[in-house]
C-alpha cells in the first residue's frame, strides 16, 4: 500500500478538516473527474476513484478514526491493528449512494441521467423569420413551412411494428439502469449506469416499425401560419406553445419560437416607435416657406415650412409612427429633419441674381454674422 496517497491529501483538506470540509471537496473532485464528464480518459477515472476511496472513508467517523491510527494497512489485511479483521477482505460501497448524499440521487451529477425512461418534454424549435417593413407596420399573416420531428404515424410513436409492442427490458427490469460491481484495489465498489441492452429506455423492441426504423419518430414538413403582430421589432419573438418536437414517454410537447427580423425601410429608420426621416427642402422653399408632401406609412402628410427655415431643423408629426406591439392605440411620431440643399449646378442668368441677391444682403449677413460671434464667445 505504499504507492497509495494519502486519504486528506487527496481531498486536499488537513486532518482537522470537519465534515462539511470534506463533502465539499470530494463534490469538487467528483464533478471534475467524473467519468460522464471525461470519456475515455483513464487518468481521470482513476482519480475518480481515488477520491471516492477518500471520502468513503472519511466521510464515515468509525472508519476515518480506524484510519488516523492505522492508515491504509487498517482495510487491506496486512496487520495494524487486531480485531479489524473484518476489513481484511476490503469492504462494498455504493457509488450511487456516495454521490446521491447531495447531488439528488442515483449519481446523477450531470442532469438526471438515472430518470432516463421516465417523461421527457420535446425540444423547442426555433425559426429566424424575415419580414419587410411594412408587415412589420402593418401586421397580417405569413406562412412558413418547416421540417420538423413527430411521432411516427405508422407505429404512433412505439417504435414497435403494427401489431406488436415493446417488451420491458429484463436485463434493467424496465428501469433503464443497471448496476454494475468492479474489483479495485480498495474492494468491490458498486455504480451505476445506463442499460447495455436497452439504452436507457427500459423497453426491447423485437419487431421494430419499418417507417420509422424503430425509432418512433419521422422528419416531416409541417407548415405553420405565422401571426404578425402590428408594430413587431427587430429581434423581438412569439412562442407558439407544444408546437414543437413531441414529448418522450407521456412528456409534454416543446415549443416552437418565431423570431423576427425586420428588414430596413427605403426612407423610414424606426427609433423605438417613433419613426425618422430625412427630408430635402430647396432653399426657395426654406427662405419663403412652402407646403410640401411628407411621405408616411399610409401615405403623405401636409407640413408648412416657415419662411427662413434652417437646414437641420426637426418637425413632429403626431400619431404617424409606428403601434406598440401590446398596444396599439398608442403610436409614436413621425420626426422630419429638414435639410436645406444647396444647387450644384447654375446658368449664368442664375449666378447674377444670386450675386445681386448677395449684394442686396450684405448689411443683414454682417449684422447675422455679429450676432453669432457673440453668442459663441
Amino acid at each position: 500500500m505504499a504507492d497509495k496517497r494519502d486519504y486528506y491529501e487527496v481531498l486536499g483538506v488537513s486532518k482537522e478538516a470537519g465534515t462539511d470540509e470534506i463533502k465539499s471537496a470530494y463534490r469538487k473532485l467528483a464533478k471534475k473527474y467524473h467519468p460522464d464528464a471525461n470519456p475515455n480518459n483513464p487518468e481521470a477515472e482513476a482519480k475518480f476513484k481515488e477520491a471516492s476511496e477518500a471520502y468513503s472513508v472519511l466521510s464515515d467517523d468509525q472508519k476515518r478514526a480506524t484510519y488516523n491510527q492505522f492508515g491504509h494497512s487498517a482495510f487491506d489485511g496486512t496487520g495494524g491493528a487486531n480485531g479489524f479483521g473484518g476489513f481484511s477482505g476490503g469492504f462494498d460501497f455504493d457509488m450511487s449512494d456516495i454521490l446521491g448524499s447531495f447531488f439528488g440521487g442515483g449519481g446523477d451529477i450531470f442532469g438526471g441521467r438515472g430518470r432516463r425512461n421516465g417523461p421527457r418534454r420535446g425540444a423547442d424549435v426555433s425559426y429566424n423569420m424575415q419580414i419587410t417593413f411594412e408587415e412589420s407596420y402593418f401586421g397580417g399573416t405569413k406562412d412558413v413551412t418547416l421540417k420538423m420531428v413527430e411521432n411516427c404515424p405508422t407505429c404512433a410513436g412505439t417504435g414497435a411494428a403494427p401489431g406488436t409492442t415493446a417488451e420491458s427490458c429484463k436485463k434493467c427490469n424496465g428501469t433503464g439502469r443497471e448496476r454494475v460491481q468492479q474489483q479495485t484495489m480498495f474492494g468491490y465498489m458498486s455504480t451505476e449506469r445506463e442499460c447495455s441492452a436497452c439504452r436507457g429506455t427500459g423497453k426491447i423492441i423485437k419487431t421494430p416499425c419499418e417507417t420509422c426504423a424503430g425509432k418512433g419518430r419521422v422528419r416531416k414538413e409541417k407548415t405553420f401560419q405565422i401571426t404578425i403582430y402590428k408594430g413587431i421589432d427587430n429581434g423581438q419573438k412569439i412562442v407558439l406553445s407544444g408546437k414543437g418536437e413531441p414529448g418522450e414517454r407521456g412528456g409534454p410537447n416543446g415549443d416552437l419560437i418565431i423570431v423576427f427580423y425586420v428588414k430596413p425601410h427605403e426612407y423610414f429608420v424606426r427609433n423605438g416607435l417613433d419613426l425618422h426621416i430625412d427630408y430635402p427642402i430647396s432653399f426657395t422653399q426654406a427662405a419663403l416657406g412652402d407646403e410640401i408632401s411628407v411621405p408616411t406609412m399610409e401615405g403623405t402628410h401636409t407640413y408648412t415650412v416657415k419662411p427662413g427655415t434652417q437646414t437641420g431643423t426637426v418637425a413632429h408629426i403626431r400619431g404617424k409612427g409606428m403601434p406598440n406591439v401590446k398596444n396599439n392605440k398608442a403610436v409614436g411620431d413621425l420626426i422630419i429633419t429638414l435639410g436645406v440643399t444647396v444647387p450644384t449646378k447654375l446658368t449664368e442668368k442664375q449666378k447674377q441674381k444670386l450675386k445681386e441677391f448677395a449684394e442686396e444682403m450684405g448689411s443683414d449677413v454682417k449684422e447675422q454674422k455679429k450676432s453669432w460671434f457673440g453668442r459663441n464667445k
